[in-house]
């Protein structure tokens, strides 16, 4: 019974093995890989092999006089000792092999029969992972939906489709590359092989050809690389790229489109940046940004092989120019990278401007609209160019690196992020710059010159909140969800400003205040001034200012806190009180006399008060702009600007019906508030680019809202400046309470006094 039981399950072993056609396919690619290697040895261990190989084919079930007679060549070309030959064959006999698989996927799906879909799947290539592309899943996951039933036969076949043919297209490509190095080296057997490998890529594609350029030109594709398995060689390999030119087998869809070609403009402006820093006086100074210009043409090339055939059907003549381009630009970088020839800057810079210019003439707008997805490729990259340079002990250029990603995250995706993913702000903020928690700031450990190890967790953490903030972004760029964002960027950013301004204005009700007014209106007037010369200044140049966004912000804000609490204690202790009791008592006089310094004062406020937001706020909008169009974020400003002076309106009036003193102590909560708000995000940011230590609190966790609208982040330093402010305000109060006291008294006093002297 228990010999039955083990024969039982060993048979069921067997049989589950055997219904896996990839490791059949396998053995027979290894077999025939070692009967290759044996060949020129040992004839005899050859011939072994290779009906091991015929053995592990027969266990496919695969009845196809293709493969049969495949098999029999390379018998042939073995028997004669003739390795390229046999080389050919296999990779054939491979190719075969992977199209048999491809189409009896098809044919289950078709079929309904999920589970000899998902068996057959199995047997199948990827395409070879980079930095710039990665391998896909998506034939796997369509397929086992369609076997739970939540993805109907139509739409599992058109993500196979698209998965294999993708993948084969890009396999194709590399076996051509294969080719011309292995003809340039005279290598006859892997040219051979890699000829062989591209004409059997091409077959898994010929149905997909035809469909798009009919039978004639397949016939002739079909001769093409006939020729090039004959006689591998630069004329035959030319042919086989002329039929192939505009081909895509598996058109990218709208999605991968705009981010490949996000991917292709941001790479192509970052080429020369590198290359500059690399270049001192014709010589290569700084190898490590000679590399990072080559990783980022190759991904701008990479991008645009993908785009190529869309391209050429808008204007094959200047997509030809682009390609002749990148094929320069690799020359001159590789030729500088080896120290043979270094071009000057201004050349790579010409030609990476003539690309660009090239590629907006021919692109369509809609794919020239910034993708945030491809920013986010690219800052994944840029921090790859860190890790690298921290590697190499380069921690200056590691520096670089990181704030380069940090701008790029900043003129990107950082505006869709504040109104749509706001709680992931915080958190990226703090590992690219002086986060203190479990995973310090790469600012932090770059300046620290850190172990590489701590450096890579962070990167790692980042790159993890990364992910999950595009993920959180991805479909949010609907015309409505971008008007909504830059109303809502306004509203928030102007909030703070027109408080302050409301309620100072609306204080100056009194004959008396009346001129303070003024220079808080030029003040105002001048900080939407240089906001608007901002946003022009910014068109063109929105990276450069990124860099330094929050350094600007930083300084802007921590002027507008030191003028708020002069003008404060200014109010508190002179204007208001003095008018107050002047008017209490009834008497008449000058009372507060307005010098330069006070006009000085106020222009400074309305300035700052304004500017500091306006600033951020044109960063964020410029941002917008090129996701959308101006008139979509125009209009979202539009409503930011309403609601913001429909608030600002109501607390005007309000303050105006109020008696004066509830007036004035209603304005100087709104004040207090707005100074407390103020010190908190001004702390955040001073923690943020590392003017100020970071120690957050273990025992209390805020969530983002407060720190977004309130200013409340959970580190010791903020809420102890917060507290600080607190004080001062309530201070100022206290203490103008008790002078107004104090001087109340002393009048009473003399007032008593000389009435007992009259008596």
């Amino acid at each position: 019974m228990k010999r039955f039981f083990w024969l039982l399950v060993i048979s069921l072993l067997s049989f589950a093995f055997a219904a896996l056609p990839m490791q059949n396919a396998e053995t027979v690619r290894s077999q025939l890989l070692q009967a290759q290697l044996k060949l020129m040895t040992n004839s005899e261990e050859a011939q072994g092999l290779l009906e091991t190989a015929k053995l592990a084919f027969a266990d496919l079930g695969l009845q196809d006089e293709t493969l049969a007679a495949q098999f029999n060549q390379a018998e042939h070309a073995l028997n004669n000792g003739d390795a390229v030959a046999f080389a050919s064959a296999r990779a054939t006999l491979w190719t075969s092999l992977l199209h048999a698989s491809y189409e009896k996927v098809q044919s289950a799906i078709q079929n309904n029969d999920a589970e000899t879909a998902k068996r057959w799947l199995s047997l199948r290539e990827f395409r070879q992972a980079t930095r710039f592309s990665r391998p896909n899943a998506d034939a796997t996951l369509a397929v086992k939906k369609f076997a739970e039933g939540s993805l109907s036969r139509e739409e599992t076949l058109a993500v196979v489709r698209a998965d294999l043919l993708d993948t084969y297209q890009a396999r194709l490509s590399e076996a051509l590359s294969d080719v011309v190095a292995a003809t340039k080296q005279n290598f006859a057997m892997r040219g051979a092989e890699a000829s062989a490998l591209a004409a059997g890529y091409f077959n898994i594609l010929k149905s997909a050809y035809t469909e798009q350029r009919g039978e004639e030109a397949t016939l002739q594709a079909e001769q093409a690389f006939t020729n090039l398995v004959a006689t591998p060689n630069e004329t035959t390999l030319g042919s086989v790229n002329t039929v192939l030119q505009g081909f895509r087998a598996a058109p990218l869809s709208e999605k991968e489109t705009l981010r490949r070609a996000g991917q292709m403009l941001r790479f192509i402006s970052l080429v020369e940046v590198e290359y500059s820093r690399g270049i001192r006086n014709g010589q290569v100074a700084v190898d490590l940004e000679i590399r990072e210009a080559i990783s980022f043409r190759d991904g701008a090339a990479a991008a645009f092989a993908d785009l190529r055939a869309s391209l050429e059907q808008l204007d094959a003549t200047k997509t030809e120019r682009v390609a002749t381009i990148f094929a320069n630009l690799e020359e001159q970088l590789t030729a500088a990278s080896q120290k043979t020839s270094v071009a000057s800057p201004a050349e790579v810079r010409a030609q990476t401007e003539e690309l660009t210019t090239l590629l907006k003439e021919v692109m369509p707008e809609a794919w020239q609209k910034q993708d945030s997805s491809a920013d986010f490729d690219v800052i994944q990259e840029t921090l790859s160019q860190m890790e690298n340079a921290v590697k190499e002990g380069q921690y200056e250029l590691a520096a670089s690196a990181s704030l380069e990603a940090y701008a790029i995250l900043e003129s990107g995706p950082e505006a869709r992020l504040v109104a749509f993913a706001p709680q992931f702000k915080p958190v990226i903020e703090g590992l690219f710059w002086y986060g203190q928690n479990e995973n310090k700031g790469l600012a932090y450990l770059i300046e620290q010159r850190a172990p590489l190890a701590d450096i890579q967790a962070t990167r790692a953490a980042l790159s993890a909140e990364l992910v999950k903030a595009e993920k959180a972004l991805s479909g949010s760029k609907a015309p409505g969800a971008i008007t909504t964002n830059a109303a809502i960027i306004v509203f928030r950013e102007g909030l703070e400003a027109v408080v302050i301004l409301a309620s100072l204005l609306a204080s100056f009700k009194t004959a008396a205040t009346l001129r303070y007014r003024r220079p808080m209106w030029i003040g105002a007037a001048l900080a939407l001034l240089a906001s608007a010369v901002t946003w022009f200044v910014m068109q063109g140049a929105l990276l450069a200012f990124a860099r330094y966004g929050e350094r600007v912000e930083a300084v802007v804000s921590i002027i507008a806190i030191a003028v708020l609490i002069l003008i404060t204690n200014w109010f508190f202790h002179d204007t208001y009180w003095t008018d107050w009791m002047a008017s209490f008592h009834k008497k008449k006089g000058q009372l507060v006399k307005t010098g330069v310094g006070a006009s000085i004062g106020l222009v400074t406020l309305g300035f700052t008060s304004i500017y500091r937001e306006g600033f951020e706020t044109v960063l964020f909008l410029q941002a917008l702009v090129p996701e959308s169009n101006n008139l979509t974020v125009l209009l979202g400003t539009a409503i930011g600007l309403g609601a913001t002076a429909l608030i600002g309106y109501v607390i005007f009036q309000v303050q105006t019906k109020l008696p004066y003193k509830k007036m004035f102590i209603v304005t100087a909560a709104m004040i207090g508030a707005v100074l407390l708000i103020m010190v908190g995000n001004t702390a955040n940011v001073l923690q943020v680019v590392g003017w100020l230590p970071t120690h957050p609190l273990r025992f209390i966790e805020l969530p983002y809202w407060t720190g977004l609208w309130f200013g409340l982040y959970a580190t010791w330093e903020g809420l102890a400046l917060q507290a600080v402010a607190a004080v001062f305000v309530l201070g100022s109060y206290f203490l103008a309470e008790y002078l107004k006291e104090r001087s109340r008294q002393t009048k009473v006093a003399a007032v008593n006094h000389k009435a007992v002297s009259q008596n």
